[in-house]
């Protein structure tokens, strides 16, 4: 479920399914992208993005994929499609991550334009446990703030930073106590809705292109990547495994 309001210019868009720490399916996703749209239309002039309950975002709904007939490819394009329109604001954007930060929910968080985490918050690659690989851009923002070799050894490993190693990485702008997030991050979004956001859009747009499109050529080898990876038997048991609750049984086909 996904919530969003608007007050003196700062617009605020809430994952709102703490049962399920956040984590999207499909309409998740749809009703994120309906959200900025409608607070773009409504004249935000900053927009912060927040989680309810215990996490950010764990990632992708998986609670009733069947692997066998899942449509991996048109989920990860639809998430594409999204962090493009959410990357494209046309104002400044903040999100305020706490907890579990995943797969989709890092995703997310990169299509913001600062991220403010809480001390504690959980950032990586946790898809060494399902037979599958980091998507929604983590492989281009892991690449660009910590190099090869310390991707690829997150990757590997399937550890965790804390939100003080991922700033202390570079990976986000800065870390605070969980308690002082939210508000912090309000007050942030509020001093950039009071600023020149014709120069901040500005600013956006130059170090958009800055960047090129190495983050979205990432997407979409992700996502190539992902839809092959779907197809084997280690996928398979990866999904198995995480609803069993049991170690997988990795055989490399």
């Amino acid at each position: 479920m996904i919530v969003w309001t608007i007050a003196d210019g700062v617009a605020e868009v809430v994952l709102d399914a703490p049962h399920k720490r956040n984590a999207v399916d499909l309409g998740d996703i749809a009703e994120l992208d309906a959200a900025y749209l409608a607070a773009e239309r409504a004249g935000a002039r900053a927009l912060v993005l927040r989680g309810e309950g215990r996490a950010f975002c764990a990632g992708r709904d998986i609670a009733d994929v069947d692997p066998a007939t899942d449509d991996v490819h048109g989920y990860l394009a639809a998430v594409e499609r999204l962090m493009r329109r959410m990357s494209e604001f046309p104002v400044p954007t903040f999100a305020a991550v706490h907890g579990a930060c995943l797969g989709v929910g890092l995703g997310l968080a990169i299509a913001a334009d600062v991220v403010y985490v809480a001390d504690d918050a959980k950032v990586g690659s946790p898809f060494v446990n399902l037979g599958a690989t980091l998507d929604s851009g983590g492989h281009a923002l892991f690449y660009e703030r910590l190099g090869a070799h310390r991707a690829l050894d997150l990757i590997f490993t399937g550890d965790l930073l804390t939100g003080s190693e991922a700033v202390a990485a570079g990976l986000f702008s800065r870390a605070m106590p969980a308690d002082e997030l939210v508000e912090f991050t309000r007050e942030r979004a509020a001093r950039a809705a009071s600023g020149p956001t014709l120069a901040f859009a500005a600013s956006k747009r130059i170090i958009a292109d800055l960047r090129g499109e190495r983050l979205w050529r990432a997407v979409d080898a992700e996502t190539a990547a992902q839809a092959d990876l779907a197809a084997t038997a280690d996928y398979r048991d990866g999904f198995a495994a995480f609803r069993a609750k049991r170690a997988p049984d990795f055989r490399g086909a």
